[in-house]
């Protein structure tokens, strides 16, 4: 069995990095590439956006006598962007993503190299983003073209942004800020296609609405609606139609310590091409507390139910890495469901600039009596300023007998104006 890293190590481990890396890049260079690339400027006389994010990933799993290699990837992402100047109310973005392979001893999600574990992160270049925006109206935003779309939590619309490659959506959003109702939010869009984080493309039929309401101090009000109906046979299991409530927020208990609270339910049926008929329910619930503004700690659980093939709570276009741990091993819904018990506890260091988080997850199936297994989280994240950024960031998946046994590594050094 391999070697289990603990979150000591992997704080050390960032620390070394930072220091072999030297300082920060120099106040006065960072500026110069600032103003080269109209940050200064907000944008409104437009703006280079460049973002240059190196990875290592080590994917080291157990199957028996099928155990496949253990994978190695070592990838640069370069995304290039050109942002206009705002005439009439009217911008434009067009934006360049191209993932770079070093090492390829990894089975990039596309069914290449499939002795090796996977990591789905493939050699391609594409157009991440075309769109162009009007906000001539007063409180409303209309944006159409391919564009990142995240909402609320990303669990249910996303871009997948751990991946090299994010989603994108070919769609049309409109995001309304209501004057006469302060505090209230309207997103509505549709979305016709989607560019994946593999590089490829599936076609879909969706509209999607999200109504969020600030409540006062205490946080936000949520409901929302998703219509996905894919439109390709290959996708059909993956069509759906998804109603819930969310409220998620905080409130402050005296000047060092502040309650943190979320309360979410969904459903979910089946929806045009689906290919069974099902009901299937989600709930999301975290209660924490932040310390000082220095520590946090959270307990949470989330069950998504499963009644078989096609008959469990999906969310396919989430950016699922973010939920029910790091390793993935529940990226896609069981069968049966998924219920996940799990605790997290983070702390801010170093003036705001390091940032250590540990999570332990316990999963079982919806009703609570099978065992699927338990897997711990370690990620630390030390920033330089504004742009430049390090990250290591470990989980370990011990599937007690259910299934695999998985250990994931990550390395990563980010560059971001």
């Amino acid at each position: 069995m391999r070697r289990k890293i603990s979150s000591g190590c992997l704080s050390s481990t960032l620390l070394a990095l930072s220091a072999a890396a030297g300082p920060a890049p120099a106040a006065g260079l960072t500026e110069s590439i600032e103003e080269a690339l109209s940050f200064n400027r907000h944008g409104k006389n437009g703006a280079v956006k460049l973002d240059l994010n190196y990875r290592y990933e080590n994917v080291n799993q157990d199957k028996g006598p099928g155990n496949p290699k253990t994978a190695n990837a070592n990838t640069v992402r370069l995304r290039l962007g050109l942002l206009s100047p705002v005439f009439h109310g009217l911008q434009g973005y067009a934006e360049y993503e191209g993932n770079y392979v070093l090492q390829s001893d990894y089975n990039n999600g596309l069914g290449n190299k499939p002795e090796f574990s996977t990591v789905a992160d493939p050699d391609a270049s594409e157009l991440n983003q075309l769109w162009i925006s009007y906000a001539g109206i007063p409180g409303t935003l209309i944006k159409g073209g391919r564009q990142r779309i995240k909402l609320d939590d990303d669990r249910f619309i996303g871009n997948v942004g751990w991946r090299q490659l994010e989603t994108t959506y070919d769609s049309v959003l409109i995001t309304h800020n209501s004057q006469a109702l302060p505090g209230l939010t309207v997103n509505a869009g549709y979305i016709g296609n989607i560019n994946t984080a593999t590089s490829t493309t599936e076609n879909i039929n969706a509209p999607i609405l999200n109504i969020n309401y600030k409540v006062g101090n205490y946080g936000n009000l949520i409901g929302y609606g998703y219509w996905l109906g894919y439109t390709e046979q290959e996708n059909y299991a993956k069509s759906n139609q998804t109603y819930g409530l969310r409220f998620d927020g905080k409130s402050k208990i005296n000047d060092q310590l502040t309650a943190l609270y979320t309360a979410e339910w969904s459903l979910q049926r089946d929806y045009r091409h689906s290919p069974a008929d099902y009901e299937a329910g989600r709930i999301n619930l975290m209660g924490g507390l932040n310390a000082f503004n220095l520590i946090t700690v959270r307990g949470a659980m989330e069950q998504l139910n499963g009644y078989g093939a096609n008959k469990r709570f999906i969310t396919p276009l989430g950016t699922n890495h973010v939920f029910q741990g790091w390793a993935d091993q529940f990226f896609v819904t069981p069968n049966d469901g998924v219920r996940d018990v799990f605790a997290t506890l983070s702390t801010v260091l170093d003036h705001g600039s390091l940032t250590l988080t540990g999570v332990f997850h316990d999963f079982h199936d919806d009703t609570g009596r099978v065992h699927y297994g338990k897997e711990w989280n370690f990620m630390a994240v030390k920033t330089f300023g504004k742009h430049y950024a390090l990250m290591a960031k470990y989980a370990y998946y011990d599937a007690d007998q259910f299934s695999t046994d998985t250990q994931k590594i990550w390395m990563q050094v980010n560059v971001n104006f």
